[in-house]
C-alpha cells in the first residue's frame, strides 16, 4: 500500500471517522474515500453500501473490479440515566455489539451493584462529555426524565451529530423539551432528529420491553444512515 494512503487511512481511524479503502484490482492503485465524499456511478453506490453495512468485498463497477475495504468506527451507546430501562438495555446492547456507557449524577442509582461490568459515571453529563466527546458513531439515549440531567446531553448529542438521539417522555413532555432546547441554542431542524417518545412503537410497557424498543431504533438508525427514505434496501 502507498505510504500516504496508509497514513490517511490510519488518521481517519484514529479520529473515529469512517473510510473505505478502494483498490482497483486491475492496476493495484489504492485510494481512501471518506464518508460523505462524492463518488459517482456504480462505484459510488457500492461505496455507500459499504459505509452502511461495514462489509468489505469485491465489486464490479464501470467495467472494472474493485475491492472495498470498509473501516467503520465501532458504534457505541451512551445512556443518560441509571434506571431500570438501562439495566435491561446495557446487556442487550453489548450482545448486539454496542459498547455501553451510563451517565447519571445520582449516586444512589449509578452503582456498580446495579450495573456490573458496565462503564458507569456517577457524574453530571457535562463533566463526562467534556472528557469523552460524542461523535457521529455514537448513539445517545436520555432516559432520566429529568431536564437538569437530560437536556445538556441532548444538546451535546445534536451538536456532535450523533447518529441516534432519543429521549424518554410523552409528546407533551417532549414539546416542553423542545422549548428548552431552543432556548439553549439548538436549531429546530436538529431538534427534529430526536426520537421522542423513544423507541420503536411496539407497545412496550415494562422496562425490558422499552429497552428492546430503544435498541431496535438505535440499530435501525445506524443501518439506515445516508438513506433517502426509511426502509430503503441496502
Amino acid at each position: 500500500m502507498d505510504p500516504y494512503v496508509l497514513k490517511t487511512l490510519n488518521a481517519e481511524r484514529r479520529a473515529r471517522r469512517a473510510a473505505v479503502l478502494v483498490t482497483d484490482l486491475g492496476d493495484g492503485r489504492d485510494r481512501v474515500v471518506r464518508e460523505g465524499d462524492t463518488v459517482a456511478g456504480e462505484l459510488g453506490a457500492a461505496i455507500e453500501r459499504a459505509f452502511r453495512t461495514g462489509l468489505s468485498g469485491s465489486v464490479e463497477a464501470e467495467g472494472r473490479t474493485f475491492f472495498l475495504n470498509a473501516h467503520l468506527p465501532q458504534p457505541r451507546l451512551v445512556v443518560i440515566g441509571a434506571v431500570h430501562i438501562s439495566q435491561a438495555l446495557a446487556p442487550m446492547a453489548r450482545i448486539a455489539g454496542y459498547p455501553v456507557e451510563i451517565i447519571d449524577p445520582r449516586t444512589a442509582f449509578a452503582t456498580p451493584d446495579r450495573f456490573p461490568d458496565v462503564s458507569l459515571h456517577a457524574e453530571w453529563p457535562q463533566d463526562v462529555l467534556a472528557r469523552q466527546q460524542l461523535d457521529g458513531y455514537t448513539a445517545l439515549a436520555a432516559i432520566t426524565h429529568d431536564p437538569k440531567i437530560d437536556d445538556f446531553a441532548l444538546k451535546a448529542a445534536l451538536d456532535a451529530r450523533c447518529f441516534y438521539v432519543g429521549a424518554l417522555g410523552s409528546r407533551k413532555t417532549h414539546a416542553r423539551r423542545v422549548e428548552r432546547l431552543l432556548a439553549l441554542g439548538a436549531g429546530a431542524e436538529d431538534i427534529a432528529r430526536i426520537h421522542a417518545p423513544i423507541g420503536v412503537d411496539i407497545g412496550a410497557a415494562s422496562p425490558a420491553e422499552i429497552a428492546v424498543a430503544v435498541l431496535a431504533e438505535v440499530i435501525d438508525a445506524f443501518r439506515s444512515r445516508g438513506l433517502q427514505r426509511k426502509g430503503e434496501a441496502a
